[in-house]
């Protein structure tokens, strides 16, 4: 009959082996859900806020500044550091036609810090017309 002594500690040391490769895994797994979700709010916060601009722009009050605010407003999930950027298709009136940008945008820094490469940079644009 074959001894199990010669198979001790076998389970340990393959259990050693195979951790660092599934702690990257589900590492990664969050990350990547984390940046989805940062994503998916950046592009409703865009939408947000060019709706807003779209429909009260012509009402006392308006700044392109106060539009930037209500799109980081719409995406409460968005990380610190996020800005908005309004622009028009011609100069700066929004008049019937023309259309208004809003651009959301936040370089991410990773959760956990052990991934290898750098957070990717997300960027939500929403576009409407003015006027409409």
């Amino acid at each position: 009959m074959k001894s199990r002594d010669s198979e001790r500690g076998a389970v340990a040391v393959e259990f050693a082996l195979l951790l660092p490769v599934l702690l990257l895994l589900v590492l990664g797994i969050m990350e990547f859900g984390r940046a989805y979700n940062v994503q998916i709010s950046a592009s409703n916060a865009a939408r947000e806020g060019a709706r807003y601009v779209a429909v009260n722009y012509s009402q006392t009050g308006y700044s392109d500044a106060k539009a930037a605010g209500v799109a980081l407003a719409a995406g409460p999930s968005l990380p610190a550091g996020t800005t908005a950027t309004v622009s028009f298709s011609t100069g700066k009136v929004c008049a019937a036609g023309v259309t208004v940008t809003v651009k959301v945008m936040n370089q991410l820094k990773w959760m956990t810090g052990y991934l290898p490469f750098a957070a990717p940079k997300v960027t939500g644009i929403g576009v409407m017309q003015c006027g409409g």
